[in-house]
């Protein structure tokens, strides 16, 4: 494989997603679960599978972002970039740079070590550097299995007021909440159950995998980690899951009332996103004709959201991938949206010459 070959990498702590760059162009990318909460093994698996994906990887170049270092596998975060930055070393053929930020890219080592706060947690900012050199203005939203990041772009830059997970979380821009893997009771203390308001049940009975499973809006192949009872994902094990949450089963209600509750749940979270979104435009003094960019496995509601606030929505693969992208197939434009971390620091790096 030639030296102007780069793979890019999202280390997550439940998946990793992974998009190999030949001369500037992405020709495939890819997405494998990895609860790496289980273990530094979980990473090993996954990276023997991308070897076995891309056999000719050897000697490519390797652009790594990660947040998996938030995982309770590891005493802090210090210790996670470290230990991940460590394992990806041992297991990766050919040079390794580490994506932090404004400060740049990091080699392993030293370097990482001193810039480990840098790297933690950086990879929406890659996305957001390379959409923001696509347009002149507008807002990131990326809604992926876990996160939702809403950052504003101006002026080819990225305008996000925090840097750090816990000063996002306190801005605006980053909410706790995606389209898989979220518990619902983290959605609405009470909700809409026929004529009824009900207060929720506080356990991990059902997650919104379950609700835009139902409505038929979640893709299978971005339905990649088990259920919250670890059972089946078809049509009458969802609803079971739902009914559980306000303490009733599949059974007391037809299809057509649960299919209701899962938009019911969907609404939540669209009013809960929506305004943190109108939080952040308003922060930044966005315009009004701003567009939004759609990103992440729930762009579908990234979609919803521009056009709630009356705003053009562009998609985020449509500002980064060549004008070629699309003769190379519809699969290769929805992974890019889904993995679009990995997809940005795999064309981000060979343009900052590292």
């Amino acid at each position: 494989m030639s030296e102007s070959t780069v793979i890019g990498w999202d280390i997550g702590g439940a998946h990793v997603k992974a998009s190999l760059v030949e001369r500037g162009v992405v020709r495939d990318v890819a997405q494998w679960p990895c609860p790496l909460w289980q273990g530094l093994d979980r990473l090993e698996i996954v990276l023997a599978a991308a070897r076995e994906r891309w056999p000719a990887s050897a000697g490519a170049s390797h652009a790594i972002t990660m947040t998996g270092e938030m995982v309770d596998l590891f005493e802090h975060r210090e210790a996670g970039v470290l230990a991940l930055a460590d394992a990806l070393e041992a297991s990766l053929q050919g040079p390794l740079a580490f994506y932090a930020g404004e400060r740049g890219w990091c080699a392993p080592g030293d370097e990482v070590a001193q810039g480990w706060e840098a790297i933690a947690s950086a990879n929406w900012r890659a996305t957001a550097e390379l959409a923001a050199r696509g347009i002149d203005e507008g807002v990131l939203v990326d809604v992926g299995s876990t996160t939702t990041d809403l950052i504003a772009l101006r002026g080819g830059t990225v305008q996000a007021r925090g840097r750090s997970d816990a000063a996002r979380l306190a801005s605006g821009e980053l909410v706790y909440q995606g389209v898989v893997r979220t518990p619902l009771c983290a959605l609405a203390p009470r909700i809409a159950f026929g004529e009824q308001r009900y207060n929720v049940m506080n356990e991990f009975f059902a997650t919104t995998a379950d609700v835009y499973r139902l409505t038929g809006e979640l893709d299978p192949a971005h339905d990649q980690h088990p259920a919250a009872d670890d059972g089946a994902k078809d049509a009458a094990a969802t609803r079971r899951r739902l009914a559980r949450m306000i303490g009733l089963d599949a059974r007391d209600a037809s299809d057509d009332a649960w299919l209701d509750f899962a938009h019911a749940w969907r609404t939540a979270q669209l009013t809960e996103l929506c305004g943190q979104l109108e939080r952040v435009i308003a922060a930044a003094g966005l315009s009004p004709d701003a567009p939004v960019v759609s990103a992440g496995c729930g762009g579908f509601l990234a979609s919803e959201l521009a056009a709630a606030l009356d705003r053009p929505c562009l998609s985020f693969a449509s500002l980064a991938l060549d004008r070629g992208a699309a003769d190379r197939g519809d699969e290769l434009l929805r992974w890019a949206q889904v993995a679009a971390p990995s997809v940005a620091v795999g064309l981000l790096l060979p343009k900052a010459g590292v």
